[in-house]
């Protein structure tokens, strides 16, 4: 694993992009700690019972404890929640917690005017501790300017009446089935679960005419917990990314890869059309970024000329404040992590790319052996290819291949982000390379379609592999074989150089498995060979390697490493890897793109 250098930037910076004052920093930073503080002490509260049952004592006699500071998972959960949320510089935390802690601090400085409650020092702790909270605010309101999604309210209201009816519902089924008091109505157990559901009240309390078991009322409880941090995460959610790649953008960052495309393998991959497209002021650099989980991902480098990439960085990252994504780049080069970096993101390795060199390839050497010997019995069993750009398939060939290949996808959900076009046999993309493997049984003259391989251009002389399709019931080894004659006959299309698949942690499986290496090397590279039974890690490394190909580094890019989980998550998301259950139909957000996509494709 490898970093490069990078420039950190201050933990709090204006959605402006601006540096910020002194005085506005530390209130923003006492802010955001003193939640996290608070979250510590209501766990200690939940799972420390003597302390717990002081706090609460606080609570509820003559004695006042700082805002927030309930003692319980659920206030726990909730003081996480606006820790993260003023952590990401979101408005409408800051002024949920003003109007809270505005108003405690009001009531307790009217309560202090009383003897009996002003004699207490811990009041007058409460009141200065929810004080500075409240001075903190204030002085570091300018750090908190990041929007929430315009749809928010609306979506937070709809999951509070249609969560709280489902609640309603499940509670008063499962107070009817378990009460053992007499008496009591459809209503009044309506009304004894709605009190419960919408104010959490503990479950000590029953009637005659409605008794339930305790572990009922803890249902309730723990149900209307939940969907009051989801009610929160409704509202204070991260809004999606701008309007999706249309027919200008995408015409203007064509008009940037004729120029610029061959500086990056990854570059034709920005022509997705779930993306998003942000350009520098000249309009000689764009990033194509998609937002996911309130991360926007970019992937490979920015598009167009080297000297106007900061300029497009820089809108993008400001973009990212201005609504509190957490910004991510996925498979950058040296070159462009480089100049990420210098932009206040990290850069951290995360595999290789395997790029072969169509004039130094070759089947000849003791070291190609194995290699050989597989492509000769392919070759022996009447297996051919057929080379040609998408642009030279008729129509009706190009539609039966767009079948094969949905019928040859190994899952039903469609992978690739990074380094997938997400889409075959468009009219666009006509220079696009198909590679078609067919056997000798079938009734045409070719034989029958086995296998399919496509790639995009990568500049003027090079192609970066897209999908890889076969027939299950096909012989094994028809991938290898047609990579060969591709590498063999690049000349027919003019190819230099191929990008082939990435190969995650590579230097971790060459290193680990030489002699010498450490125990920490050797206990990294064991996880990763034990993952890749389900994930196919070490054999996509093997399965590049035979090729001899040269390895090109490429990186994530982040700003603090604590972010790399929620971009884990992100990026498998994106990739198809992980699946978010979706919203009611109701409350979804749709999103239109403004181009049909003629077919979907797979992952590299």
């Amino acid at each position: 694993m490898g970093l490069l250098p990078t420039k950190r930037d201050e933990l709090h910076q204006s959605p402006q992009g601006g540096r910020p004052g002194r005085w506005q920093r530390y209130g923003a930073g006492y802010a955001v700690w003193y939640l996290r503080a608070v979250a510590v002490i209501n766990l200690l509260g939940a799972v420390w019972a003597s302390f717990g049952q002081s706090v609460r004592r606080h609570n509820v006699n003559e004695l006042y404890t700082p805002y927030l500071l309930t003692a319980g998972f659920t206030s726990t959960l909730f003081a996480i929640f606006l820790a993260v949320t003023m952590r990401r510089g979101k408005r409408a935390a800051w002024i949920l917690n003003l109007l809270l802690n505005g108003l405690f601090v009001v009531a307790l400085a009217l309560a202090m005017t009383f003897p009996e409650i002003r004699e207490h020092r811990q009041n007058w702790v409460s009141l200065v501790l929810s004080a500075a909270f409240l001075l903190a605010l204030l002085a570091g309101r300018k750090a908190f300017r990041a929007k929430g999604g315009r749809s928010n309210p609306v979506l937070a209201l709809g999951v509070a009446v249609c969560g709280t009816a489902v609640c309603v519902l499940i509670g008063t089924f499962l107070v009817s089935v378990t009460n053992t008091g007499y008496g009591s109505t459809l209503g009044d157990r309506v009304a004894y679960t709605g009190l419960r559901v919408v104010t959490l009240a503990s479950g000590d309390t029953s009637s005659a005419a409605i008794t339930t078991p305790d572990w009922v009322n803890v249902v309730i409880n723990v149900m209307s917990a939940f969907l009051f941090l989801l009610v929160l995460y409704a509202a204070f959610r991260a809004p999606g990314g701008r309007e999706l790649l249309g027919p200008q953008d995408e015409s203007r960052l064509r008009e940037l890869l004729a120029q610029h495309g061959g500086r990056d393998s990854l570059g034709y991959f920005a022509l997705r059309r779930d993306k998003s497209v942000i350009w520098s002021p000249t309009g000689k650099a764009a990033i194509a970024y998609r937002v996911v989980g309130g991360v926007t991902l970019a992937s490979g480098d920015p598009i167009g000329d080297p000297e106007a990439w900061p300029g497009a960085i820089e809108p993008w990252l400001a973009e990212a404040r201005m609504h509190g994504w957490t910004p991510a780049v996925m498979g950058a080069s040296e070159e462009g992590g480089t100049i990420y970096a210098r932009h206040g993101l990290d850069a951290l390795e995360i595999g290789d790319e395997a790029i072969v060199e169509t004039a130094e390839f070759t089947l000849e050497g003791r070291a190609m052996r194995t290699v050989r010997q597989a492509y000769n019995r392919v070759r022996r069993a009447g297996y051919t290819v057929r080379i040609r750009r998408h642009e030279d398939i008729p129509e009706q060939e190009m539609a039966e291949l767009l079948e094969r290949a949905d019928r040859w996808r190994g899952c039903e959900t469609e992978r690739g982000f990074s380094m997938a076009l997400g889409r075959l046999g468009d009219a666009a993309d006509g220079r696009c390379v198909m590679v078609e493997c067919h056997d000798a049984d079938g009734d045409a003259a070719d034989g029958a379609p086995r296998a399919l391989l496509s790639f995009v251009p990568w500049g003027e002389t090079g192609l970066s592999l897209d999908l890889m399709r076969r027939d299950r019931d096909s012989d094994n080894g028809l991938i290898e074989f047609m990579v060969i004659e591709l590498l063999q006959r690049a000349g027919e299309i003019g190819v230099e150089q191929i990008s082939l698949n990435f190969a995650m942690f590579r230097s971790v499986f060459e290193r680990g498995s030489r002699l010498g290496a450490g125990p920490v090397l050797r206990l990294w590279r064991s996880l990763l060979t034990f993952f890749s039974r389900w994930w196919q890690i070490e054999s996509l490394y093997r399965a590049n390697a035979k090729y001899r190909p040269i390895w090109e580094p490429r990186y994530v890019l982040f700003r603090t490493s604590s972010e790399l989980p929620r971009i884990g998550l992100a990026a498998a998301r994106a990739e198809g890897f992980l699946e978010a259950p979706s919203l009611p139909a109701l409350l979804r957000r749709r999103h239109r793109s403004p181009a049909p996509v003629a077919a979907p494709a797979g992952s590299r």
